[in-house]
């Protein structure tokens, strides 16, 4: 790696540290608020991903094997200090690769170092468990136990909206139960991955080879990695489109695929919801981050006796936010990632136009604002939940709000999705909320609260947003195969035709 002033170049980071990619070429790297190119890395290649999968299969048959849970807790613990030295910096870093807000990168980055405490405190007590069996003999009995043992190799794909964090929810757990990593960043937010790859060879005792980083396009180095013979594990985060090609990718050559996908999320408002604290839970579910979060709550159901009066206050909330620079901790919407995905945002909202929906607020690119990535915060009304806004992932500041008359009704809506990540239900009556709980179809439920996560809670969906958990210690069984164990303890093998 070298830096110039504000400039930034990387190479990959494999086996240990900085090499050139294979090919030559290289990717730009933009600041989304000027579209400014601060930073290239490599354009990996399959001959780049070959290099990473053999370090880290080096790493993991060599030195990591070594490593059993206190060593490996020792090390995530040094991963989370580190990370605790330079939460300023790589909270930056995100924000200079997507633009959104600093403030919220900055939250992000100072809580990532409870994913390695915490998954480093279950890599100390990972284990299997005794089984009692029925005795075989009089003279003595059999003993049965199991393992929990790493599956090998993870390649992993992660997306540019939350770079670092969704990073660390593949890793901390594959870490913690003895896996070597390979991971493919976004093409549109590298950087901070081969700034975090740095500090952990700097500052801690993990093997060399057992993280690598290799950036690229996902046709090339994506595609590479997923089809890689050498992998034993793919963990993707990401469209449910690229989700379904992995997944087949995997059931090809059996082996086991976490995948995190899209969302169109329920937001459900009931008749007796505290109206401010639910109008500012739907602001922060669909307008924070800019809408670039699979957990985006884009669809806002409100019972029809207070629907007028949510939307009046729902357009005024949206006409205050606060467009500008991520970097200025006052901003509290920045643009949108990059050019393609602003036109895609653009273009759902001309597809709703012209089904019938209003735009209430937004909707089009502010005039007083540099770059070509901002969008204003957008309110669709008169939507119906069979128009296209209402279907698809918009993946942007773009909410649809559709009114309903009873609770029935509300969750048909809800569910008549093919997505089923996450829901949020405001309300102040409890019977209600734990009925909605129950009867919605979505991995996660917020009650009066939106876009909440820890370390200790798993995250995932149903449906079409994805298999497995992440989060958790839910997560650390998808990084990890049991191996059961039999020892006969009587001497006696008696009838060779039996079964057991």
């Amino acid at each position: 790696m070298s830096q110039t002033d504000d400039d930034y170049e990387y190479d990959l980071f494999v086996d240990g540290a900085f090499r050139p990619g294979a090919s030559g070429d290289r990717i730009d790297v933009s600041f989304p608020y000027d579209g400014t190119v601060w930073a290239t890395v490599p354009r990996g290649t399959a001959t780049d991903v070959d290099r990473a999968v053999a370090a880290a299969r080096d790493a993991f048959e060599g030195p990591w094997s070594e490593f059993g849970g206190s060593e490996r807790r020792r090390v995530l613990d040094q991963i989370a200090d580190a990370i605790d030295a330079h939460t300023e910096e790589l909270a930056e870093l995100e924000t200079r690769q997507n633009g959104k807000l600093v403030r919220e990168m900055r939250g992000q980055m100072e809580s990532l170092s409870d994913w390695y405490r915490y998954y480093g405190g279950l890599a100390e007590d990972l284990g299997g468990r005794t089984i009692p069996v029925e005795n075989k003999s009089e003279t003595g009995g059999m003993l049965a136990y199991t393992r929990k043992e790493p599956l090998g190799v993870v390649g992993a794909i992660t997306p540019w909206n939350s770079p670092l964090m969704l990073t660390t929810w593949k890793l901390a757990p594959a870490l913690a139960a003895g896996n070597t990593f390979v991971h493919k960043p976004s093409e549109e937010t590298p950087v901070s991955a081969l700034r975090f790859a740095e500090l952990v060879a700097q500052h801690t005792d993990l093997p060399d080879g057992v993280y690598n980083v290799v950036p690229g396009h996902g046709t090339e180095a994506g595609a590479a990695l997923v089809d890689h013979e050498g992998v034993d594990k793919l963990a993707f985060t990401g469209s449910t489109t690229v989700g379904r090609d992995i997944a087949s990718a995997a059931g090809e050559r059996l082996i086991p695929v976490t995948l995190e996908l899209g969302g169109k999320s329920p937001n459900i408002v009931f008749e007796s919801a505290d109206l401010e604290n639910a109008v500012n839970g739907v602001v922060k579910g669909i307008f924070a981050a800019t809408g670039q979060t699979c957990v985006a709550g884009s669809r806002v159901f409100v019972h029809e006796s207070i629907h007028d009066e949510f939307v009046d206050a729902f357009t005024e909330r949206a006409a205050d936010v606060t467009l500008g620079n991520p970097l200025d901790p006052e901003t509290q919407m920045g643009p949108v990632a990059f050019r393609d995905q602003w036109e895609t945002v653009r273009s759902y909202v001309e597809r709703g136009a012209e089904e019938g929906a209003t735009v209430a607020f937004g909707g089009d690119r502010p005039d007083d604002l540099p770059g070509e990535c901002f969008i204003e915060p957008t309110v669709l009304v008169d939507v119906d939940n069979d128009m296209t806004v209402a279907r698809e992932e918009i993946f942007g500041p773009v909410a649809s709000v559709i009114p309903f008359a009873d609770e029935d009704e509300v969750v048909d809506l809800a569910n008549d999705t093919d997505y089923g990540l996450a829901a949020g239900v405001w309300t102040e009556d409890m019977r209600q909320a734990n009925r909605l709980v129950e009867r919605i179809d979505a991995g996660m439920v917020w009650v009066n609260e939106y876009r909440a996560v820890s370390h200790k809670v798993p995250f995932g969906g149903y449906k079409d947003s994805g298999i497995g958990r992440e989060n958790g210690a839910e997560a650390l069984d998808e990084y990890v195969q049991t191996k059961s164990v039999w020892y006969d303890q009587s001497g006696d093998v008696s009838d060779p035709f039996s079964l057991g």
